[in-house]
C-alpha cells in the first residue's frame, strides 16, 4: 500500500502550530452576549428562592435567567443521552454543588461574572449521599423518579423506577459459580476502589448558539455533534434541520465533551433573548460538569492447584454523580468485562450505577475499562504471590486465546491478548536479573494487561467528493481532537483514489454539510468511521470507473479523473459522490444471563510493564521505566498511533500517582490546577510505545482503535511494582507518597498516626 502504513504528520499541524487553527474560544460574533453561571453551594436541597435582583441591577448586565425562565420555553427541558434526567438549569432542587442554578447574560463577560456572584439562592438543605455502596441504600434519593431517555438501542430495557439510586444494575451469569468454587484448591477475596479523577482538556468547554431565519446554529466544542443536533431538536419539538452543529478544532476532550454538556443551555438562552449567546467555563468550572467515576470493586477467585482460575466473582459499584450522563452505558458495557482477559468457564458479575450527590461521571477515555483492570490486575498479581507462580507466567495460563469465549459468551477473533503479554515481558527483560536496590532506596517491576469492547450498536456515514479537476473532499462528523482521525481518513481515502493523503481535504463537522456519525467516543472512529470511509471510497472509485466507460475510455487503464471528466463532459466539469454507512451487527444481552454471542464488533488489549523506586522513608515513588503495548491491528499511521499510546499512558500516570478530587461536604476543595495534581513534563518517565500488529479482519485496511488501549495497565502495572519493591499493597487510588509512607508503617507496626 503507498498510503496507508505511512507515518506523514497530522494534516492540521500546521494550522496548529501556527496559531491559525480556529476553536469556538475565539468566535466573536455581532452582538453576542456572554452567559456567566451561577451555581449551587449545597450538595442536596430544594431551592426556596432565589434573588436576581442585585445581579440584574448592576450596569450592563442584559438579563438574569434561572429555571423557571426556560420552563416557559420547553415544557420538559431535561436532558441525557440515558436518562432524560439533567434539567438545563436547576428546578425545584439542586442535587450537587456546583450545579448550575441561574445565568447573568451581559456584553461584556466581566460584567456577567461580577453579577453571578451577586445571585442569592435559599435552600431546605437535605441529606446527602457520596459514596457508592451506601447509595444502594435508598435513605438518600436522589431521583424521585427514572426517566429512561430510550435514545440507545442497547439501553431500551430500561424502566422508569422510584425510590432507588440503582440507575442500571447488569448481571452476567455463566456457568456454575458455587459449584466450581467449592472445588476450587483455594479462593482469594479482594477489594479495590479508585477515585473521582476529571478529564481537565486544556480547552475548557464553551458553546456559542445563533439564532437565525428559522434555523439555530450551534457551535461548539463537542466530540458528538450529530447527537447534540437531534437532541437540541428534541428539547424544542423542532425537526432536525432546524438545528445546525459546527465544531471546529477541538483542545482536547477525552470523553467529556460527549452529548450534551453547555449547547442545551445556550440553545435556550440564546431563543430567549433572540441574540447570540456564549458560555465558555473557567478552569474551575470543569469540575462541576462531569467526571471519571469513582468505583469500589469486590473481587473473588477459586484457583487450581496449578494456577487456572476455574471461577470469578465480581461485583462493581459506579459512582454517577447526580445525572447519569452515560454511566449507565459505561456500566454496562464495561460491565461484562470485569473478570478480566481470563479463560474462565464459571463467572458470575453484577454491576451497578449508582446515583450519588456529587459531580455527573461519564465516560473518560477508557470508559470505565481502568477502573476495573486496576482492579483485577492487582487481583491477578496477588493470586500468582499467594501461588507462587511468576506473575507472566499465571497470566500466561489463564489468558484468552484466540476463538475462546469471552465472559459474555462473544468468542476473541483478532485480539492479541498473549502476543501483548509477551511483548512487554520482553521488552521489560522479564526472564533476566533485576537489580532490588539497596539502603531506603528500593526497587521493583511489575506487569499488567487488559481489554475492552468497542462500543455497539453505532452508525457512522461518510461522503466522498471527487470534483471535475481530481480534486477530492471528505466529509465526516467524526471529530478529530488530536487523535489523528482526519489524517487517518485521508490516508484511506488516498490509498482507494491513488492519491497523496496530503491531497484529500477533510471538512469539519457541520452538520447541514457532513453526515451522521454516532460520536468520537470509545475508540470507534478508525473502525467504525474507517469502515464508512473506506466503503465511500470505494463507491467513488466505482463511480469514476462507470464514468469513463460512458466516455468511451477503454477499460482497465488507471485514468487521471480530472481527465475522465473532460472526456465525459467536455470542460472541466461535474463531480463523483461516493457514499457508504456502516453499522456493525449487535446482539443484545440475554435479559437473565447478560450473555451475548455478539456484544463488539473488535476487542482492544493493551497492557504495560514499570519499574519503580520507592523511597521507604518517605514513600515516595519514581517510575523509571515504562512499556506500554497495545494490539493496534494494522496501524494506518504508526507515528501517531504510538503517540496515541504515549499520551494515553501519561494520563492515567496522573491518574495513579496523584490526581484526586477532594471533597468536604460535598464541595470540591482542590477545583485549581494548584491544587489538582496532573502530570507535568519532569513527571514523566522514560518510555517505549509497543505497537502489536495483528490484523483485524473487519477492519478498515486490518486496523482498529487504540486511543484508550495505553491507559489499560498504567495503575495496575504500578501498584504491582510498588509491592514487589517494598512488599506493601495499595488497593485505593491515587497512590500518593502518604498512601505509601502510612502501608509502610503500618506493615512496620508503627502507624504514622503515632508519631
Amino acid at each position: 500500500m503507498k498510503q496507508v502504513g505511512r507515518e506523514i504528520p497530522r494534516l492540521e499541524v500546521r494550522a496548529k502550530v501556527t496559531g491559525r487553527a480556529d476553536y469556538v474560544h475565539n468566535l466573536r460574533l455581532p452582538g453576542m452576549l456572554y452567559g456567566k453561571v451561577a451555581r449551587a453551594t449545597v450538595p442536596h436541597g430544594r431551592i426556596r428562592r432565589i434573588d436576581t435582583a442585585s445581579a440584574q441591577k448592576i450596569p450592563g448586565v442584559h438579563r438574569v435567567i434561572a429555571g423557571e425562565d426556560i420552563r416557559k420555553l420547553i415544557a420538559e427541558p431535561y436532558y441525557g443521552p440515558a436518562f432524560h434526567d439533567q434539567p438545563i438549569l436547576a428546578l425545584n432542587k439542586v442535587r450537587h454543588v456546583g450545579e448550575p442554578v441561574a445565568v447573568v447574560l451581559a456584553s461584556d463577560p466581566h460584567v456577567a461574572e461580577r453579577a453571578a456572584q451577586m445571585i442569592a439562592v435559599e435552600y431546605d438543605e437535605l441529606p446527602a449521599v457520596y459514596d457508592e455502596v451506601a447509595a444502594m441504600q435508598p435513605d438518600v434519593v436522589v431521583h424521585d423518579m427514572l426517566k429512561p431517555a430510550g435514545t440507545f438501542a442497547d439501553l431500551k430495557h430500561l424502566k422508569g423506577r422510584t425510590n432507588t439510586n440503582v440507575a442500571l444494575d447488569y448481571h452476567l451469569r455463566r456457568g456454575d459459580l458455587d459449584a466450581a468454587m467449592a472445588r476450587a484448591d483455594r479462593v482469594v477475596e479482594h477489594t479495590f476502589k479508585t477515585q473521582q479523577c476529571l478529564h481537565l482538556a486544556l480547552e475548557p468547554f464553551v458553546s456559542v448558539a445563533e439564532p437565525g431565519d428559522g434555523v439555530l446554529t450551534i457551535h461548539t466544542s463537542s466530540q458528538t455533534p450529530s447527537f447534540v443536533r437531534t437532541e437540541i431538536a428534541r428539547l424544542f419539538g423542532w425537526p432536525e434541520n432546524r438545528v445546525r452543529v459546527k465544531v471546529p478544532h477541538l483542545g482536547g476532550g477525552f470523553g467529556a465533551k460527549v452529548y450534551v454538556k453547555l449547547e442545551a443551555l445556550v440553545a435556550a438562552l440564546a431563543v430567549l433573548v433572540r441574540r447570540p449567546v456564549k458560555i465558555a467555563l473557567t478552569m474551575e468550572e470543569q469540575f462541576y460538569m462531569i467526571t471519571k467515576h469513582p468505583t469500589t470493586f469486590r473481587i473473588k477467585s477459586g484457583v487450581d492447584r496449578d494456577g487456572k482460575v476455574v471461577a470469578r466473582a465480581c461485583e462493581v459499584f459506579w459512582n454517577g454523580g447526580a445525572y447519569a450522563d452515560i454511566g449507565p452505558r459505561v456500566t454496562q458495557k464495561s460491565g461484562f468485562t470485569a473478570a478480566g482477559p481470563y479463560d474462565i468457564d464459571n463467572i458470575n458479575i453484577d454491576s451497578y450505577e449508582l446515583y450519588t450527590n456529587r459531580t455527573p461521571a461519564g465516560a473518560l477515555r477508557g470508559f470505565g475499562i481502568p477502573q476495573l483492570v486496576w482492579a483485577y490486575e492487582s487481583h491477578s498479581d496477588l493470586l500468582a504471590r499467594e501461588l507462587g507462580i511468576d506473575p507472566v507466567e499465571f497470566r500466561r495460563r489463564n489468558v484468552l486465546r484466540e476463538g475462546r469465549p469471552q465472559a459474555s459468551g462473544t468468542a476473541m477473533k483478532d485480539a492479541a491478548i498473549a502476543q501483548v503479554l509477551d511483548a512487554i515481558a520482553a521488552r521489560m527483560g522479564w526472564s533476566k536479573p533485576f537489580d532490588r536496590g539497596h539502603g531506603t532506596m528500593r526497587r521493583g517491576r511489575g506487569i499488567a494487561i487488559g481489554f475492552k469492547a468497542s462500543i455497539s450498536p453505532t452508525t457512522s456515514v461518510a461522503i466522498v467528493n471527487v470534483s471535475a479537476d481530481g480534486s477530492t473532499t471528505l466529509y465526516t462528523s467524526t471529530v478529530d481532537m488530536g487523535q489523528g482521525s482526519d489524517t487517518a481518513f485521508a490516508q484511506m481515502v488516498a490509498e482507494i483514489l491513488d492519491l497523496a493523503a496530503e491531497d484529500v481535504r477533510v471538512v469539519h463537522p457541520d452538520t447541514d454539510v457532513t453526515p451522521y456519525d454516532m460520536g468520537t467516543l470509545g475508540s470507534r472512529s478508525l473502525f467504525h468511521m474507517g469502515n464508512a470511509v473506506r466503503l465511500a471510497a470505494e463507491d467513488a472509485r466505482d463511480k469514476l470507473r462507470a464514468l469513463a466507460a460512458e466516455a468511451g475510455l477503454p477499460e482497465g487503464t488507471n485514468y487521471p479523473p480530472a481527465e475522465i471528466f473532460k472526456k465525459r463532459y467536455g470542460m472541466q466539469a461535474g463531480n463523483i459522490i461516493g457514499t457508504a454507512s456502516f453499522v456493525p451487527t449487535y446482539k443484545s444481552p440475554n435479559a437473565q444471563t447478560g450473555l451475548s454471542d455478539n456484544v463488539t464488533p473488535f476487542w482492544m488489549i493493551g497492557g504495560a510493564g514499570v519499574e519503580v523506586e520507592v523511597d521507604t522513608e518517605t514513600g515516595a515513588v519514581r517510575v523509571t521505566k515504562l512499556v506500554n503495548a497495545a494490539d493496534c491491528g494494522t496501524p494506518i499511521n504508526p507515528a501517531i498511533a504510538r503517540t496515541q499510546l504515549s499520551g494515553a499512558a501519561i494520563m492515567q500516570l496522573g491518574f495513579t500517582l496523584s490526581e484526586d478530587m477532594r471533597l468536604d461536604g460535598g464541595q470540591v476543595t482542590n477545583a485549581s490546577l494548584a491544587d489538582y495534581k496532573i502530570p507535568g513534563i519532569r513527571d514523566i518517565p522514560p518510555m517505549e510505545n509497543v505497537l502489536v500488529e495483528a490484523e483485524q479482519h473487519s477492519g478498515p485496511f486490518g486496523a482498529k482503535g487504540l486511543g484508550e488501549s495505553g491507559t489499560f495497565g498504567v495503575s495496575p502495572a504500578i501498584a504491582n511494582a510498588i509491592h514487589d519493591a517494598v512488599g506493601v499493597r495499595i488497593t485505593s487510588l491515587p497512590i500518593t507518597a502518604e498512601v505509601v509512607l502510612r502501608a509502610l508503617r503500618a506493615q512496620a507496626g508503627k502507624p504514622l498516626e503515632d508519631e
